[in-house]
């Protein structure tokens, strides 16, 4: 399934094109493959992914930006508790 997120296949946080991996923005303990079959997932560039201390696992506000962002966009289609069923926690305020 395509990111909700994204149209392009593009680092989310620089645009760039280049050296790009899969995040999958919500991650382990089954949540991989809810990200994969919903389309919870961005392209990042390797430094943004996993490589620097600002990439997407070493920063937990980029990483509750992405959580919230994606819950708010699945939210614009499907209800509220249908995201509670799939994730089990509320990232949005």
């Amino acid at each position: 399934m395509k990111s909700i997120l994204q149209d392009d296949k593009e680092c989310f946080a620089t645009q760039s094109t280049s050296n790009l991996h899969k995040h999958h923005i919500f991650f382990g303990n089954g949540y991989r493959k809810i990200s994969e079959n919903n389309g919870f997932w961005v392209w990042l560039r390797q430094d943004w992914h996993n490589g620097e201390d600002y990439g997407v696992h070493s920063n937990r506000q980029f990483d509750l930006k992405l959580k919230r962002q994606c819950q708010a966009k699945f939210e614009e289609t499907h209800s509220h508790e249908e995201f509670m069923r799939l994730i089990g926690r509320n990232y949005l305020p």
